[in-house]
């Protein structure tokens, strides 16, 4: 039992110091880059089991909102599919970046919602129910989609093989993801206790990611790092903008504003760098690692702010 509340607890201090330890250890990768190069080919596998974890903590229910409330949840999907895309695509557009950051950019932002929306909503004091289903609905829908979003909008500074993207994201996200579904079915209680030491495998899982495109892209990094920062962060910004003012035009009540804004605001960050480094070039995969660390910051300051809101409509 003792074991159990240590994990517990420092499952819980490393999901709170998450941006912290990427920061971190993304700085050490920068200044002594040859002694994490040896992570570059492990990514898929590393955001295999960070997907597998997600699997775990995913039951039937979480895609009842589906039918319970479709209208919202379509919404959502709607809202990550298209805000983001369009907006790295202007953004790279706009900003005249060069073919590797511009695909990168885009490659982010194709991506599904990250797990860490749903952490994030629950501190908005937004809808969970509906941020869980958002993320799950997206994440299956990824094979299909991010492939065509990153071909129709990437396809003019690469060349982008859909069927090879489809296998990637079949084979380190839905896979793994189903496989935890199937072990949460069959083993429920014991993943109960296991499921405390998700956050301390997951934060170690990414961190390794950052860590891995840090060291082998730290030349380009140099030269870009702060153009590319930039744009993640503009981003980012745009799209919790955006997906509040969307779900205000729908007349959602503000704390599915909320859901919506994070959910499209914050993306499956790991999967970009997995398919940029099996696709394109490893400076294609920066804007997707500093997106990991930006968002964890951006994350809770959003969360804060939305959290002292007050809903006129609340009685």
């Amino acid at each position: 039992m003792n074991v159990i509340k240590f994990l517990a607890a420092l499952s819980a201090f490393l999901g709170k110091t998450f941006a912290v330890w990427v920061i971190l250890f993304a700085a050490i990768a920068y200044f002594y880059p040859a002694e994490f190069t040896f992570l570059a080919p492990y990514i898929s596998i590393l955001l295999g089991i960070v997907m597998f974890g997600m699997g775990l903590t995913l039951r039937a229910k979480d895609f009842s909102e589906v039918f319970t409330r479709p209208f919202d949840v379509v919404i959502g999907i709607l809202g990550q599919f298209v805000i983001m895309p369009c907006l790295a695509w202007a953004l790279c557009k706009v900003l005249g970046l060069p073919d590797e950051i511009a695909v990168g950019v885009i490659l982010v932002g194709c991506c599904p919602g990250g797990t860490s929306s749903n952490v994030m909503t629950f501190l908005a004091r937004g809808d969970v129910a509906l941020s869980v289903s958002i993320t799950a609905c997206t994440t299956v829908l990824a094979p299909f989609v991010t492939p065509a979003l990153i071909y129709l909008f990437a396809s003019q500074w690469v060349e982008v093989s859909m069927s090879a993207m489809f296998f990637s994201i079949v084979k380190i996200v839905v896979v793994p993801i189903v496989l935890g579904i199937v072990v949460n079915a069959l083993f429920g209680k014991v993943v109960r206790h296991a499921v405390l030491c998700l956050p301390i495998i997951s934060v170690v899982a990414i961190v390794s990611i950052v860590c891995a495109v840090v060291a082998v892209s730290h030349d380009r990094l140099a030269e870009t790092g702060i153009l590319i920062f930039v744009v993640v962060i503009l981003h980012n910004c745009l799209g919790y903008l955006l997906g509040y003012l969307m779900g205000r035009i729908f007349g959602l009540s503000l704390h599915k504003r909320k859901t919506l804004s994070i959910e499209i605001g914050m993306q499956n960050s790991a999967l970009g760098v997995a398919l940029a480094m099996a696709h394109f070039s490893p400076l294609s995969a920066v804007p997707s690692a500093i997106f990991s660390v930006w968002h964890n910051i951006s994350g809770p300051i959003v969360a804060t702010i939305y959290n002292n809101m007050k809903d006129p409509d609340a009685k």
